[in-house]
Formats: C-alpha cells, sequence, structure tokens
C-alpha cells in the first residue's frame, strides 16, 4: 500500500488526488480519522496525505482524533514517509512541528491569491503552482492560521495569512485546496450568499489550478 489518507471530515474527501493515484497505479487507503480511535502506518507505506476539517487544532479536547491524527503525522517523520497536509492538515503538521496554530484576522473562503517565495519557485514540487502573473489563484477555505515552524521553508504568503505553505524536509503543508473539485467546491458553497461569485470564479479558474496541481502530484509522489 503506497499512499495512507486521513480524513477529518465525512464532506472533505481527497477529490481529485484519487484519479491521479488511480492512474499512476498507486494503492492507496483512506481513514476516516473521525471515526476511528486507532490509526497504523502499514509497514509499506511511502506517503501520508491528511486532509481538512471544519475544526481546529486548538480543539483536540472536543475533537479527541484529531490527537491521534497529530501523532500519525509525527510518526510517519520518523519513519521518513513523505507528507502532504492540506488546511487542517497543514496546520495539524504544524503543531507536530512544534508552531501555534490560532484563528487568522479573517476566513479565507473561495479563490485568493498567493505569492511563491523565491525558495517556493525554485522549489521542484512546489513550483508547479507558479503563474505567469504576480499571484497564483488557489480555492482557500480556513479560517485559522499558524506560526512558521523552526526548520521549515516558507513556500507562499497571501495578504493576510503570511503563511500559506512550508516544506520540511521532503514534506510539505498547504493552507489551500490542491485536492478540490467543481463538485466538492459546489457542496461547500451551498447556502452562501457569494455562491454564484465562487462558481463564476470556478469556472474561470479550474482547468489552470487542477492542471497545476496534477503537475505538483507528479513531483510530490515521485521515488526522489
Amino acid at each position: 500500500m503506497d499512499v495512507l489518507i486521513i480524513k477529518n471530515s465525512p464532506n472533505e474527501g481527497p477529490g481529485n488526488i484519487l484519479p491521479f493515484l488511480i492512474m499512476r497505479n498507486l494503492e492507496y487507503h483512506i481513514i476516516e480519522a473521525y471515526t476511528s480511535q486507532k490509526i497504523e502506518i502499514p509497514d509499506d507505506c511511502r506517503f501520508l496525505i491528511v486532509l481538512g476539517g471544519p475544526m481546529g487544532v486548538y480543539e483536540m479536547e472536543d475533537y479527541p482524533f484529531l490527537k491521534t491524527v497529530a501523532f500519525t503525522i509525527e510518526d510517519a517523520l520518523t519513519k521518513h514517509i513523505k507528507v502532504l497536509g492540506i488546511c487542517l492538515g497543514a496546520q495539524l503538521f504544524a503543531h507536530v512541528l512544534g508552531s501555534r496554530v490560532y484563528k487568522g484576522p479573517y476566513e479565507e473562503l473561495g479563490w485568493c491569491g498567493i505569492e511563491l517565495s523565491e525558495k517556493g519557485l525554485s522549489d521542484s514540487c512546489f513550483k508547479k503552482f507558479k503563474n505567469s502573473k504576480d499571484k497564483t489563484m488557489v480555492f482557500q477555505w480556513h479560517g485559522d492560521t499558524f506560526d512558521l515552524p523552526k526548520g521549515c521553508t516558507l513556500l507562499a504568503s497571501s495578504t493576510h495569512f503570511p503563511h500559506q505553505a512550508f516544506k520540511y524536509e521532503t514534506s510539505y503543508a498547504v493552507q489551500f485546496h490542491p485536492e478540490v473539485t467543481p463538485d466538492l467546491i459546489r457542496n461547500w458553497s451551498i447556502g452562501r450568499e457569494d455562491i454564484d461569485i465562487i462558481e463564476n470564479d470556478t469556472e474561470n479558474y479550474y482547468m489552470d489550478y487542477w492542471h497545476k496541481a496534477w503537475l505538483f502530484y507528479d513531483a510530490f509522489f515521485s521515488n526522489e
């Protein structure tokens, strides 16, 4: 089994990651952490993906399964398994590395621009997200943020969230959601007053975004 995927919420699945794994003949297993009291990393696992969720890292007493997920990330790093933390997964990653996770200045929802750092522009995986313009449009759905962990490389920032992505050894953490599909975006946006804006932006940005995400996966899931 090549890839272990941890879901922290029923509504936040692996999205467009699955067709990539299937096309690359990578075996995967999905664990719904919110229903599991124990998570074991198989001996032959090479990659760990930790997805998003609506809860905060600082709410571990209310959502004790998050402690198990945090321990799993720590265990994966000890075993030199490559980790990809997305949104809550990125915040848990930062927590494991000793950083503070807290509420941001506001919620960053929908399509937003990020700027890649010099390290981000030269990184073998992350540079796949670069745009020909100054800002790269990504899909965001978070309100929390974190301090950059010690020993990590900052890869991207936005105006109000300076720590959008970081690299630790061969692992990555991103606040945004490369895994989204139009259906996931639509489901998350139901009932919002700005749903028409989000759907219109999705039509404009998604295909290019999906292409960038695919290139990122291709580099991340390599043997390097």
